[in-house]
């Protein structure tokens, strides 16, 4: 696995980004095909925030963390991406045998920058959409840790938002045409 460690508003030293790709190596044991992994270290005050960001199969491995310890906080996210890779394993390896090819087309963010207007856009992201069914874009949206999720609909081939609701359940917006 190739990792970008980026650091913002700390340096980022060579024993820090040892520690980081010693331990995002453990990752390498559950997939053989991960994607670039980019990794940013943040100080805000006192917390010491890392984001970590992993393509696999498709898929987007997502983890952020924040403690008073930079390496407390590396810990804790490989603990967290560990726990989503063996819950969503099982159905990878499903989808896979049943379809022969990836569940999901990989998120490509693209970050315009910050605009100064209050009504103007703030950010643009850009991605390829691969049609997937409802479950696959619920666990796509549940990888990624938003609450909600674009993506086209196989069943329709009209692009769906997949939301999480209040209550916990999830909501989709289908357009009418």
């Amino acid at each position: 696995m190739q990792i970008t460690v980026r650091g913002k508003n700390i340096k980022v030293t060579e024993p820090l980004r040892a520690y980081v790709e010693k331990r995002l190596t453990k990752l390498d044991k559950y997939f053989s095909n991960f994607g670039e992994a980019l990794v940013t270290l943040s100080v805000e005050r006192e917390n010491h925030r890392i984001e970590v960001t992993i393509p696999v199969n498709g898929m987007i491995l997502r983890g952020e963390e924040a403690t008073h310890d930079m390496y407390a906080a590396v810990d804790m996210v490989v603990e967290k991406l560990e726990k989503q890779v063996d819950r969503y394993k099982a159905r990878w390896n499903r989808r896979v045998r049943s379809s022969g090819a990836a569940v999901a087309e990989a998120v490509s963010g693209t970050d315009r920058g910050e605009f100064g207007d209050e009504n103007s856009v703030a950010r643009v992201k850009r991605f390829t959409m691969k049609p997937m069914n409802i479950d696959e874009a619920i666990m796509q949206m549940n990888l990624l840790g938003h609450s909600f999720f674009m993506f086209m609909n196989a069943e329709t081939e009209l692009v769906n938002v997949l939301y999480r609701r209040k209550d916990g359940n999830f909501g989709l917006i289908e357009p009418e045409i």
